[in-house]
């Protein structure tokens, strides 16, 4: 699993192959309109790999990313890319980024698994709506905190606590003295226990932003993981939508969002 997330050729290539099949046909279908002129924004866009597909339609794309290591890796692996000059990435904080800066709004913004790494997820919601155009759409995936990964334990390097599910969810002091324990660096971890997100928070911070639904998913099998571990993805049914419960079992929630 570590190999995984230290090999980010392999990232990037996932995140295109998962992007094509699964996150721009969700947007496609609720918004056929998305064309060659449409403005993307991916914020957390990390070396790029999902940006990919939306360059192939040929959408003028943007990339904000706050790590510079990350950023460096978009510009190797899209030195020699035919959609070079249709990509536009910056090494930056989205909170410090102005639509000026990004030269407007967007017909599509989106972020994927960047929602539960945001700190102060309320006043990013209000942040954002000046990069949407009055038209345009917001995509989210993210994993519920509560998910048997959602601490992201499966970066450890401690084998046995990258394959331990919940423990994220125990009381600060003791999942820390645990991951210590391991042999890892807390501070990371600790990091996104802080930055966690709930589905109930989420809709209650979406409500309170006067954001419209206008599609949502939930999955009990992340459609990423058809990639990563050949898994068939699986929607959760109905029947366990169970509020407060389902964040245990479901793997990422799709929302795509207006205002």
């Amino acid at each position: 699993m570590q190999h995984r997330h230290l090999d980010r050729q392999q990232y990037f290539n996932e995140q295109v192959e998962s992007t094509r099949d699964f996150v721009l046909p969700y947007i496609k279908n609720e918004i056929p309109s998305l064309k060659t002129s449409s403005r993307v924004l991916e914020i957390g866009c990390g070396e790029g790999g999902n940006l990919v597909p939306f360059l192939e339609l040929g959408c003028e794309c943007y990339g904000v990313e706050l790590s510079e290591g990350n950023y460096q890796n978009a510009l190797k692996f899209y030195e020699n890319c035919a959609f070079k000059s249709r990509l536009h990435l910056f090494n930056n904080d989205i909170y410090k980024v102005t639509p000026q800066e990004l030269k407007g709004t967007f017909d599509v913004i989106f972020l994927r698994d960047v929602l539960e790494h945001i700190p102060k997820q309320e006043q990013f919601m209000q942040h954002l709506k000046q990069f949407l155009s009055p038209d345009g759409v917001v995509f989210f995936a993210f994993p519920p905190w509560r998910m048997p990964f959602g601490g992201h334990q499966q970066i450890c390097r401690n084998k046995f606590l990258s394959k331990l599910p919940y423990f994220h969810i125990l009381p600060k002091i003791i999942y820390e003295k645990i991951l210590k324990i391991g042999g890892e660096n807390p501070n990371g971890l600790l990091e996104i226990k802080e930055t966690g997100i709930s589905l109930n928070r989420f809709e209650k911070i979406i409500h309170k932003e006067n954001y419209e639904v206008i599609k949502k998913t939930y999955w009990f099998i992340n459609p990423n993981y058809k990639v990563k571990f050949g898994l068939k993805p699986r929607k959760l049914p109905k029947i366990f939508q169970i509020p407060f419960l389902q964040d245990f079992y479901i793997t990422t929630a799709y929302y795509l969002l207006k205002l």
